[in-house]
């Protein structure tokens, strides 16, 4: 699996619609065959930063996924917004998706 994790810091005055200038990109995004995940959430401590965790099958989902009219129609829409270059985390894993966290689990009550 590709993982990616970027991080958005959005002008001010477009914070609060940041996900609604990204909402076509991220539908299309999760409909590619090969997305596993497209998962936003914005800052506890600065609302007007957004992390993106991305989650794609293999190398080709991530290349079909950036050769995509969406991706760059994303990218048109976002360009505007932003108020510096995103910062990216890019790593492949073994793992396929989200798992079971070892160290915590619901306590019985």
């Amino acid at each position: 699996m590709i993982f990616i994790a970027v991080r958005f810091t959005v002008r001010p005055d477009l914070a609060d619609r940041w996900l609604d200038l990204v909402a076509d990109f991220t539908a299309a995004t999760r409909a590619e065959p090969g997305n596993l995940f497209f998962d936003w959430s914005r800052g506890v401590d600065d609302p007007n930063v957004f992390t993106l965790l991305e989650g794609f099958a293999d190398d080709e989902a991530g290349a079909v996924h950036v050769a995509s009219d969406h991706f760059a129609a994303g990218l048109a829409a976002m360009a505007g917004a932003v108020a510096a270059t995103p910062e990216i985390i890019n790593v492949k894993t073994e793992q396929r998706g989200w798992g079971p966290m070892a160290e915590l689990a619901p306590a019985d009550v």
